[in-house]
């Protein structure tokens, strides 16, 4: 009978295209472009598959195991906390997470213990963790994206949301005010599989771990 497939939860997006190269590397490639093809379940090299999801979903399915490893940014896991492991930092997608918001407001300085705020953000938990942290009262409002409209339209004070080379904020009149992680891509592994499949998870670790090391 044979082995039922080592699956892998890939990032879909930029994560993606920096992946690639790194499962190249690694003598992982995918069987077909997974930048092109429209299915979602893609068959690598010995006895191996990809899902091709959205980085939102990756850790739950490694974590409920419908993935034995993933790869996923730090952020998601900060924001998730999956019960996953996580063995190795894939040293792509870096970024960062910040606080940020219009440069007059930011200017004036941070927000005074006891003050209230509105905070856009898809990163409920931290966002309310950092401003907890403050002693801030942080209103937060859940967006699933393009943050930057939320202080220009009025409706949120400051953004917490993932930061690259900081253009975006640039073009949109906001300022960084505080960064709370710096972020990085993350091969997790389902715990159980972890145990029972080591002798197959545990060469891909290392062949991920030497390749990017190169």
């Amino acid at each position: 009978m044979s082995k039922a497939p080592l699956t892998i939860a890939l990032s879909k997006g930029r994560i993606l295209t920096e992946t690639l190269p790194l499962l190249d590397a690694a003598g992982l490639t995918p069987a077909e472009d997974v930048n092109t093809t429209r299915k979602l379940m893609v068959d690598g090299p010995e006895g191996v598959r990809f899902l091709i999801i959205r980085a939102a979903d990756v850790c739950t399915y490694v974590e409920r195991g419908a993935a034995d490893l993933g790869i996923v940014g730090r952020d998601l896991l900060l924001e998730a906390r999956p019960q996953v492991y996580e063995p190795l930092d894939l040293g792509i997608g870096r970024c960062r997470l910040c606080v940020a918001g219009p440069k007059a407001l930011v200017e004036r300085g941070k927000p005074k213990r006891g003050s209230h705020i509105r905070v856009a953000t898809k990163y409920d938990r931290l966002a309310e963790q950092y401003y907890l942290g403050q002693g801030v009262q942080a209103e937060i409002i859940h967006l699933y994206g393009s943050m930057e409209l939320a202080p220009l339209v009025g409706m949120a004070d400051r953004i917490v949301d993932l930061v690259s080379t900081g253009g975006t904020l640039k073009a949109n009149g906001l300022v960084e005010e505080d960064t709370l992680y710096e972020i990085s891509s993350r091969l997790i592994a389902n715990p159980a599989s972890h145990a029972t499949k080591a002798e197959r998870i545990q060469p891909v670790i290392d062949r991920l771990r030497r390749a990017v090391d190169r």
